[in-house]
């Protein structure tokens, strides 16, 4: 993102996405419902329950790391795609919530797409 008022922007969403992922990892985390049960009806029970809380909180810390922020912003749409397939072929639910959180996770992926090609050029050496 190369002008002033996108990148604030971006960093808005990131804040906010980083807020929601740490609030839906807490309820992974404190057993809390619909979450536990969720998990539980989909025949995954408790650890991949706190897997996914764990890719979670890594995800939002992710994001307010700025050579990090796109790849979290990508590895969290990941997750939102298996979210939302989850939902829609086996929990039987409706995907508005993690469709919508593909959508901002894969904005902020194309809006830090220069930090992640830096970050990618600093790695390979």
């Amino acid at each position: 993102m190369t002008t002033r008022v996108g990148n604030i922007a971006l960093w808005v969403l990131q804040v906010v996405v980083a807020g929601f992922f740490v609030m839906s990892a807490m309820a992974k985390f404190t057993n809390a419902e619909p979450s536990a049960s969720t998990f539980e009806a989909i025949g995954l029970g408790d650890w991949f329950r706190h897997l996914t809380g764990a890719l979670e909180v890594a995800g939002a810390a992710g994001l307010l790391v700025p050579p990090l922020a796109g790849v979290a912003g990508l590895a969290l749409a990941v997750l939102m795609v298996c979210a939302t397939l989850t939902e829609l072929f086996v929990s039987g639910g409706a995907a508005v919530m993690p469709l919508s959180l593909l959508v901002l996770c894969a904005v902020i992926a194309w809006g830090r797409r220069a930090a992640t090609a830096r970050l990618r050029t600093r790695i390979a050496g």
